[in-house]
């Protein structure tokens, strides 16, 4: 009956029960749990800026439908990124 109401967004039956459980041994809120080592991070947004203004073709770049200042960028930045990398190496 939920899932009718509710769709994809109603919990499935169990889970339910699982946090019936849970609150039944004395959890008192729907918090995540602390996890143990480093929280994870995304770099999307980075990419993201870096890729303005580029084409973007079945989700990868194609560089042979860039502009040529977009190529000049692209240049700009691995040249930027070797540069980087053998600095952090040398």
């Amino acid at each position: 009956m939920l899932k009718e109401v509710y769709g994809n967004e109603c919990l499935s039956r169990t889970h339910v029960f699982e946090w019936f459980k849970r609150f039944k041994e004395g959890r008192e809120t729907t918090e995540d749990d602390p996890r143990p080592g480093r929280p994870s991070e995304s770099r999307k947004n980075v990419f993201a800026r870096s890729c303005v203004n580029r084409s973007i073709v079945c989700a990868k770049m194609v560089p042979k439908l860039f502009t040529p200042e977009q190529k000049r960028s692209r240049d700009q930045e691995c040249e930027r990124s070797r540069e980087h990398f053998f600095a952090l190496i040398f």
